[in-house]
């Protein structure tokens, strides 16, 4: 089982998702919030977290998976309504020496240019 808490009020995205913090919201559900990356690194960079607090793909479990699958699932349908029929990627970093720079669950969706191999 999972410890995940609803909200937590120290996490910047959970103050996103709360209102607390602007953003330039993409798209929004009963689930998950998807809003533009606020330093770009391509044309097309917005963010998908879901609304309650997991903090990495690494505390993903039976209890919440379903979450994941249904963010997925947003990135699809927001990649058809965007036109990214040219490619997008999706990214999620785990921890520290990865990348993560907020500890709560996001994937970057960027697209709009050409994307190299290996990415960083």
């Amino acid at each position: 089982m999972s410890d995940i808490v609803k909200h937590d009020p120290d996490c910047l995205f959970c103050k996103i998702v709360s209102g607390e913090i602007p953003s330039s919201k993409v798209y929004e559900d009963e689930v998950c919030y998807a809003f533009k990356d606020i330093d770009p690194q391509a044309p097309v960079h917005f963010l998908v977290i879901p609304k309650e607090h997991i903090q990495s793909c690494a505390a993903v479990d039976g209890s919440n998976s379903a979450v994941v699958g249904h963010i997925f699932e947003v990135i699809a349908k927001l990649a058809a309504e965007l036109d990214l029929g040219d490619g997008f990627r999706v990214v999620s970093n785990v921890g520290r020496q990865a990348g993560q720079s907020v500890p709560h669950l996001h994937f970057h969706v960027l697209s709009g240019r050409d994307m190299t191999w290996p990415p960083g």
